[in-house]
């Protein structure tokens, strides 16, 4: 939030990841939702939006900076999209894509990963120096399941909700 000096950080929940879904099994949106007001209540100026879940069907983040654009009044807000360096030579095959370029500055947050991603033509990019912690949210479900310890890569919070839901459970 610092780096770029963002007056709040809105988490946005997917209703329905449309790229991950068809691959594999997604957490319900309720219960991802519950997670992430679990982490925001550790991050200062954070809140969350269930803007996607409540307009149901697939989530597009086009139609997210849409309605956030809409709804924000004169002057627009510069608004970014935060997302893993891992994404970023994806971003074009994001629903429209074109669209969107015009309507964020992707904030690419460096994860540990070899090499350096590098972003389509025609977007508008910065980067942030994020966390070097070397686990994905597949190899927390994994650790999970296998009844591990994930307090290493997940807030006290997050994991005291993943217990009261029942998440991840072994055998699941």
């Amino acid at each position: 939030m610092e780096v770029l000096d963002l007056d709040r950080l809105l988490l946005v929940v997917a209703n329905d990841p449309w790229q991950k879904s068809p691959e594999r099994a997604i957490t319900p949106a309720e219960d991802r939702l519950a997670m992430t007001e679990a982490m925001a209540d550790e991050i200062p100026r954070a809140a969350v939006s269930r803007i996607e879940i409540d307009r149901g069907g697939p989530s597009y983040s086009v139609d997210t900076a849409t309605e956030l654009l809409a709804s924000a009044g004169p002057p627009a807000p510069e608004l970014y999209l935060v997302v893993g360096a891992d994404l970023l030579g994806g971003l074009d095959s994001w629903e429209r894509a074109e669209e969107l370029k015009v309507l964020v500055t992707v904030a690419a947050v460096s994860r540990p990963s070899d090499p350096t991603p590098i972003a389509p033509a025609g977007w508008r990019v910065v980067w942030v120096e994020g966390p070097q912690i070397n686990v994905s949210s597949s190899e927390v479900r994994h650790r999970l399941e296998r009844g591990k310890s994930v307090a290493d890569a997940v807030p006290a919070g997050v994991i005291r909700c993943i217990a009261q839901r029942d998440l991840y459970a072994v055998g699941r």
